[in-house]
C-alpha cells in the first residue's frame, strides 16, 4: 500500500503552478525593492540639498544669527547681509499672483468644461497647454521689453492718482511710474502660473460624473449652482492640490521675476516700486559673491526658500489630508 502511494506520480500542472508562484513571489519582491528604492531616492536627494544648503549657509547664519532673518541690510562692501528684503518680496509675489491666477484658471476651466461648445474645447486646450511650455525667460523678456512700458505709461499711474489717494490700502499703490516692480512681478508670475492651475483644474472637473451634473440640470440648477454645488465639492482636493502646485511655481520662480522685480534690496509697502526675492538675489549676485560670507549668505538664502516652499506644500498635504477626512466623515 505504501509503495503505491508512492508510485502516485505528482500532476505536472501541479508542479507549474508552484514554480510559476515561486516566480512571481521573486518577481514582486524585487518590484517592490526597485519602487522603494525609487522613494528613498527621491527623500535622499531631498534631504541632501537640503542638508548641501545648510552646510554652505553655516558661515552666515553663525554669523548673523537670527538677525539673519528679519534684517533688511544687505551691504556687500561691509559684509552685512539680511533675507528680510528677499523674503517679503518673495511672499508678496506669489500672492499677488495667486490672487490673480487662481479666479483666471476656475473661469478658463469653468469655460472649457460647462460652457464652450464642443468645436472650441480641444483648440483652446492645446493652446493653454502650449502656453505652459514656454519657458520662463520668455516671460522674463516679454515682461520687461512690452508689459513694464505698458506698466509705467498707463497702469501705475492711474493707480497711484486713484487707488493710492485711499485710506487703508492707497499706500500699498503709491509710487513712481516705473514699470517695475512687486506689482508688475506678480502680474507676470500670474501669466505664468495660470496653465498650470487651469489645465489642473480642467482635468479634474473632467472627472466630475456626468450623471450628477446631469439631474442637477434636470432638477431646474443653473450652470453656475451645479459648479459651486456638484462640481467643487466633488473635486475640491484636487483643485486646492492644483492651487497649491502653482504656489509653489510662484514661489521658486527665477528668471521672469528677475527681468521685471526691480532687483532692490529695500523694503517698502508700496507695491509699484522696485524690490528683490530670494531667487532673483541669487541669479543676479551669485557670480559676483566675491568673499565667502557672501556666498554663504546667497546659498543661506537658498535653504530659506527651501524652507519656505517646504512649508508651504506641508501645510497644503495637511489640508488635503484634512478635506478626505471631513469628507469620509460626511
Amino acid at each position: 500500500m505504501a509503495a503505491d502511494t508512492a508510485a502516485i506520480a505528482i500532476p505536472s500542472s501541479v508542479v507549474d503552478a508552484k514554480r510559476r508562484n515561486a516566480r512571481d513571489a521573486r518577481a514582486d519582491g524585487l518590484f517592490r525593492w526597485i519602487v522603494a528604492a525609487a522613494g528613498m531616492f527621491v527623500l535622499l536627494t531631498l534631504t541632501g540639498a537640503a542638508l548641501s544648503m545648510l552646510w554652505g549657509g553655516r558661515e552666515a547664519f553663525s554669523t548673523f544669527g537670527f538677525s539673519f532673518l528679519w534684517s533688511t541690510e544687505w551691504d556687500a562692501v561691509n559684509h552685512k547681509f539680511g533675507a528680510l528684503v528677499p523674503i517679503y518680496g518673495t511672499l508678496v509675489t506669489a500672492l499677488i499672483s495667486m490672487l490673480i491666477a487662481v479666479p483666471v484658471s476656475f473661469g478658463i476651466a469653468l469655460f472649457l468644461t460647462e460652457v464652450a461648445p464642443n468645436w472650441m474645447r480641444q483648440p483652446v486646450g492645446a493652446a493653454i497647454e502650449l502656453l505652459a511650455g514656454i519657458p520662463s525667460i520668455i516671460y522674463g523678456m516679454w515682461g520687461l521689453f512690452v508689459f513694464v512700458p505698458i506698466m509705467g505709461e498707463y497702469i501705475n499711474p492711474w493707480l497711484n492718482d486713484h487707488v493710492g489717494t485711499w485710506p487703508v490700502i492707497g499706500a500699498l499703490f503709491r509710487g513712481p511710474p516705473l514699470g517695475i516692480g512687486m506689482l508688475t512681478a506678480g502680474i507676470v508670475l500670474a501669466i505664468m502660473v495660470i496653465p498650470f492651475i487651469s489645465s489642473v483644474m480642467r482635468e479634474v472637473f473632467l472627472t466630475v460624473p456626468t450623471r450628477l451634473k446631469e439631474s442637477a440640470y434636470a432638477l431646474g440648477s443653473t450652470t453656475w449652482e451645479v459648479v459651486w454645488d456638484i462640481v467643487l465639492p466633488y473635486t475640491r482636493s484636487a483643485v486646492i492640490g492644483g492651487v497649491f502646485l502653482g504656489l509653489g511655481r510662484s514661489l521658486g520662480e527665477t528668471m521672469a521675476v528677475t527681468f521685471v522685480l526691480g532687483n532692490a534690496h529695500r523694503l517698502s509697502a508700496s507695491l509699484l516700486e522696485p524690490g528683490n526675492s530670494i531667487a532673483a538675489t541669487i541669479a543676479n549676485e551669485f557670480t559676483e559673491a566675491d568673499s565667502d560670507i557672501y556666498r554663504s549668505s546667497l546659498i543661506a538664502l537658498g535653504f530659506l526658500l527651501f524652507i519656505v516652499t517646504f512649508i508651504v506644500l506641508t501645510f497644503a498635504k495637511l489640508m488635503l489630508n484634512r478635506l478626505s477626512k471631513q469628507e469620509g466623515a460626511k
